[in-house]
């Protein structure tokens, strides 16, 4: 049972059959810090900030806020949501309780199959930044082993427990506030050599066609950015009052992750003293040259530092909330050696358990597509463009579930909730993730064969059907008789008995 919930409210909400084992350790700034890091814009703007600026030049900075409006509407009625369901796993019990176990099923197949991508993604955008820190010669061997080891390493800090995993999410977002942001500042205040009015110059992209076309195109730079918000609810058994805390922590993360983004990435543009040639494609890796040129070689190491940390704090977090998606859907039998992934753990010293067999999967995984981009490492960018895609996927089969809940007569029984507006902000949601969808799957390049330019859709595709055979004709979802479509009924208890208690 929950700390702060007596049994019937336990059963009302369907929570864990062990829930008991999790300890309630993290609170509100630790929560934040667990989506911040995941969400991560050092991390991203690190990974995203040459492919921007080639593809739309500086004006790609205006899908960071472009998009976290949106994602804050999707974060909205995730916390309507969580609210009154804060049980670990985040998507996968959020559709069941909202639509049901099959709808639920696929919802969590195609989350853990973007998760290990995007997980994966994250890796493989670090690994420059790593070969540079510790002198590596960087090549397709040395980046395997660097990408690799980066996953052990999150792996065996995953493994301890709880604790450091908040410990590591707070440590990752100091770096990403004093050493990106901060380093975004001081390029501003200090190291400009560009004006503003650049941040809305498109500098000769589409000179001989439309702009607007190549500016859609860089809609993956805010895309890519803004999600993780999610891993706050992921752990929410975890989390000490989440019923208040998990949809605060979301909507701070896309906030201040906003404010954190769009300032590291002005800083970058505003004092590159070639911004030219970053745009026309001639410089490989931009934000090194940029820091050295601005900061010396003792800022640029301060840089591969930072960007180090900020990287194995997004591979942790990541790992976390796959591990605990795959811990949700495993206990209510729903994959294959359920009862091998449903085990707890005690975490080192004893005081509270981890899903630690989940967390290897949900390190293997990742090594594997990390191996194979060794054979293919010219995909990485349409790998990351699946992972985005995937996770928009899911996120709007949620949105999706909880709008049909509303037209039924749905009220969000838990004590956070938008009220009247709700239902405005869900449709909302509903319209921005599916233009985001679009936009994603998309095929940019034409020159490109058909399989290279459809083959986001193609990899979507190849999940959904392998998903759902195996879902048909293994019926995973016949094994479970944890609650589904409860939606009015639980909203309706939960106010009952807060009537109840006030009554008394």
């Amino acid at each position: 049972m929950t700390e702060f919930l007596d049994p019937p409210d336990a059963a009302v909400r369907g929570d864990a059959p062990e829930p008991e084992k999790f300890k309630r350790s993290i609170g509100l700034v630790s929560n934040f810090s667990l989506g911040f890091t995941y969400l991560s814009p050092g991390a991203g703007v690190l990974s995203i900030f040459a492919l921007g600026l080639a593809t739309a030049g500086p004006p790609s900075i205006w899908w960071f806020p472009i998009v976290a409006l949106g994602q804050l509407l999707v974060a909205l009625v995730f916390g309507e949501v969580v609210s009154q369901y804060p049980i670990t796993g985040g998507v996968y019990p959020w559709a069941r309780r909202l639509w049901g176990k099959r709808y639920a099923w696929m919802a969590a197949w195609i989350y853990i199959a973007a998760l290990v991508v995007t997980t994966t993604s994250v890796v493989q955008f670090a690994i420059p930044f790593l070969a540079n820190l510790f002198r590596i010669g960087l090549s397709p061997g040395s980046g395997v082993v660097i990408g690799l080891s980066l996953l052990a390493v999150a792996f065996a800090l995953n493994s301890t427990g709880t604790r450091t995993l908040a410990l590591v999410a707070r440590i990752g977002f100091y770096c990403e506030l004093v050493g990106v942001v901060g380093l975004g500042v001081y390029l501003l205040l200090f190291e400009r050599r560009n004006s503003f009015g650049v941040l809305f110059d498109s500098m000769g992209i589409a000179a001989d066609g439309s702009y607007t076309w190549a500016f859609m195109l860089a809609a993956l730079v805010g895309l890519w950015q803004f999600y993780g918000f999610e891993a706050c609810g992921d752990v929410a058994e975890e989390v000490k009052n989440p019923e208040r805390r998990v949809p605060l922590a979301m909507i701070l993360t896309i906030v201040v992750g906003l404010v954190a983004a769009f300032i590291a990435y002005a800083g970058f543009i505003l004092a590159a003293p070639n911004l030219q040639d970053i745009i026309d494609g001639n410089v490989a890796d931009p934000i090194p040259e940029i820091v050295r040129g601005s900061a010396g070689d003792l800022g640029m190491t301060m840089l591969l530092i930072v960007a180090a940390t900020i990287f194995l704090s997004a591979a942790l977090s990541q790992q976390a909330a796959l591990s605990r998606l795959l811990y949700s859907f495993a206990r209510d039998n729903m994959l294959p050696a359920s009862r091998w992934l449903s085990t707890l753990h005690e975490e080192v010293g004893g005081s509270g358990a981890v899903p630690r067999n989940a967390m290897i999967v949900s390190c293997v995984a990742p090594m594997l597509i990390t191996v194979w981009l060794y054979f293919k490492p010219d995909s990485v960018v349409a790998v990351t463009a699946f992972a985005v895609l995937g996770i928009y996927v899911c996120f709007q089969m949620v949105v999706l579930a909880a709008l049909r809940q509303r037209i039924k007569g749905w009220s969000p029984g838990g004590p956070w909730s938008l009220g009247r507006a709700g239902l405005v902000v869900n449709v909302l949601a509903l319209v921005y993730g599916i233009a985001a969808m679009v936009l994603l799957a998309v095929p940019g390049d034409p020159t490109l064969g058909f399989a290279e330019r459809w083959i986001v859709l193609i990899g979507l595709s190849v999940v959904l059907v392998v998903g759902g055979s195996y879902m048909v004709l293994a019926r995973p979802y016949g094994s479970s008789d944890a609650p589904e479509d409860d939606a009015i009924e639980v909203a309706n208890q939960l106010r009952r008995k807060q009537s109840s208690a006030s009554g008394n």
